[in-house]
C-alpha cells in the first residue's frame, strides 16, 4: 500500500485497505491494526481508527471482542446469503427501469454498459475490480430508487470480499464481458421473466461455481 494524499484522508485510507483486499495485498481473515496502517499509510492513528469504524459499520471488517478488526470472510453460507440478496435486490431495480415508459432508466443501463466495455479488459485488476463494482452499483442507480442506494455500501464491501475471492480463482476479464453483456441484452428484452432468468443464472450460478472452485483449491 502507498501514503495517502492529504485529501480526505479517511477516505484514501478506506480505498486503500479496499484495494489491498481486492489485489490479494491483505487476506480475508487478516487482523488490522492502527499502528500497522499508521505506519504504512502515513496518516494518524484517529484517522486510521476512523477509517476501520467505517469500514466495520459496512461489514468489511469484522470487530472482534479483545482481538481487534480482521478482514470479513464469507463462508459457503455467506456467499449464497449475499447472491440471493442481490439477486431480490437486482430485479427490483430491473423491475422499475422497464417500467420507466420514456426509457431514460435504460438509458442510464446503456450508459453504463458502454464505461463498462470500455475498461473491462484493462489489465489492472484494481481497475477491473472497480468497473464490475461500478456497473452492477449503476443498475441500481438507473431504478431511481433510493433505498437501493442506501444499501449499496453495505452491499459493495460484502462483494468486494467475494469478488476478490472470484478473481484469485478465475480471473478471465473475456468471459466477465459475456456475462454481463448478456444481463443488458435480457434488460433491453423489458420481459421480466427473461431478466429474472438472466439474473439468476449470473448471480445464484456464479455463486455456485465460485465455491465449487474454492472447496477445489482448498482440498488440494
Amino acid at each position: 500500500m502507498s501514503p495517502v494524499a492529504t485529501i480526505s484522508r479517511r477516505d484514501g485510507v478506506v480505498n486503500e485497505i479496499r484495494r489491498a483486499v481486492v489485489l490479494g495485498n491483505i487476506k480475508p481473515g487478516e487482523k488490522l491494526t492502527e499502528v500497522q496502517l499508521s505506519e504504512w499509510l502515513n496518516v494518524s492513528r484517529p484517522t486510521v481508527r476512523e477509517a476501520l469504524n467505517q469500514m466495520a459499520q459496512e461489514g468489511l471488517l469484522v470487530q472482534e471482542p479483545y482481538r481487534g478488526l480482521r478482514v470479513a470472510t464469507l463462508d459457503a453460507t455467506g456467499i449464497m446469503d449475499l447472491a440471493h440478496a442481490r439477486l431480490a435486490l437486482d430485479l427490483l431495480a430491473a423491475s422499475a427501469i422497464v417500467d420507466d415508459p420514456s426509457g431514460r432508466r435504460m438509458q442510464m443501463v446503456e450508459d453504463s454498459w458502454e464505461q463498462y466495455s470500455r475498461l473491462s479488459m484493462d489489465p489492472d485488476p484494481l481497475v477491473q475490480h472497480e468497473n464490475h463494482v461500478a456497473f452492477h452499483r449503476n443498475i441500481w442507480a438507473a431504478s431511481e430508487n433510493a433505498l437501493l442506494l442506501r444499501l449499496w455500501p453495505v452491499t459493495e464491501a460484502h462483494l468486494t470480499i467475494v469478488l476478490a475471492q472470484d478473481q484469485a480463482t478465475r480471473a478471465d476479464p473475456a468471459r466477465a464481458h459475456r456475462v454481463h453483456e448478456h444481463l443488458v441484452e435480457a434488460l433491453r428484452t423489458r420481459d421480466l421473466e427473461v431478466i429474472k432468468a438472466a439474473f439468476t443464472d449470473h448471480t445464484i450460478k456464479s455463486a455456485q461455481d465460485l465455491i465449487t472452485l474454492l472447496a477445489s483449491r482448498s482440498a488440494s
